[in-house]
């Protein structure tokens, strides 16, 4: 068996890691993650979600990972790069999803560093996210050093509808130059 490995995904690399990236937002929304989607999500919505990525990624607004394991997409992450001349300091960390069978293996930890790491070469300094409230996810970004702020009430659904509130956290990287 091939190791996971982590990979940059590009505009050139893109359908490489389409369909698996599809079946990733799939099944993640269908165990239950609030990440944009209702319940009712289907695969043919997957692929809308993956071509609007392909759209940021070839424009240069989101930088996307992935980590594979035999060609399989395991787990992903964003970066969105503000682009207002204001905020170019800054970045949001955006769906961070890692297959239900994956989990527990340090596959959400490497795709954050990577992150990071792009985000201080960017010069991006101030990162920022959000979770749902209450969810494992808060212990994982808070063990990573991201700060919570607080949080919105019934700001986004769960895929069964259900509205929760949302914790915001953001992180410093260090003094953009």
């Amino acid at each position: 068996m091939n190791p996971a490995q982590l990979r940059r995904v590009t505009a050139e690399s893109f359908a490489h890691y389409r369909q698996g990236l599809a079946q990733l937002l799939f099944e993640t929304v269908h165990d239950g993650a609030s990440v944009g989607f209702m319940a009712d999500l289907d695969m043919a919505q997957a692929y809308g979600w993956c071509d609007g990525l392909r759209v940021d990624v070839a424009a240069g607004t989101l930088l996307l990972w992935v980590v594979v394991e035999n060609e399989n997409v395991l787990a992903s992450a964003q970066l969105s790069l503000c682009q207002k001349p204001n905020g170019l300091n800054r970045a949001e960390v955006q769906k961070l999803m890692v297959l239900p069978a994956a989990r527990g293996r340090g596959l959400g930890r490497q795709l954050m560093e990577a992150v990071e790491q792009a985000a201080v070469k960017l010069k991006r300094g101030l990162l920022h996210l959000d979770t749902e409230a209450g969810s494992t996810a808060e212990a994982f970004y808070s063990a990573l050093a991201y700060h919570r702020v607080g949080e919105l009430p019934d700001y986004c659904a769960t895929p069964d509808g259900r509205y929760r509130p949302t914790a915001i956290y953001f992180k410093t990287l260090g003094q953009p130059t």
